[in-house]
């Protein structure tokens, strides 16, 4: 009987929607999901959008002076906090507040290169 119960849960919630939010993934599907409604088509494409801007600011960062830095940082983390791409986030959030660091380009860099490798591996 128990069994029964277990399926009829998960039947009735399959995209995993009673789920909590996991940091631990490049970008949070859960947070995604609520984002975007459920819709999947939605969550493909805010992804691809996301992943463009993130590669472009990703190189405009790294060339930027300490005010451009700092505009472009404020972007991609607002745009990250969205998707759920909190570790981007969080490292956009850091050269917003730091932009003469010169390390943390290349966290981002490393950042955006878990993100674009997680989404190729759910979009298979």
């Amino acid at each position: 009987m128990q069994f029964q119960d277990a399926q009829a849960v998960a039947y009735a919630m399959p995209g995993g929607e009673a789920c909590a939010p996991s940091r631990a993934r490049p970008v949070d599907l859960v947070h995604l999901s609520r984002q975007t409604m459920g819709d999947r088509a939605l969550e493909a494409e805010v992804l691809a959008m996301f992943l463009h801007q993130a590669l472009m600011a990703r190189e405009s960062i790294a060339h930027a002076d300490l005010n451009e830095r700092r505009s472009l940082a404020h972007a991609l983390k607002g745009a990250a906090l969205g998707i759920g791409a909190f570790a981007v986030a969080e490292c956009a959030s850091d050269i917003e507040k730091h932009p003469e660091d010169a390390a943390l380009p290349k966290k981002l860099a490393r950042r955006v290169e878990e993100v674009r490798d997680f989404i190729a591996a759910i979009s298979r």
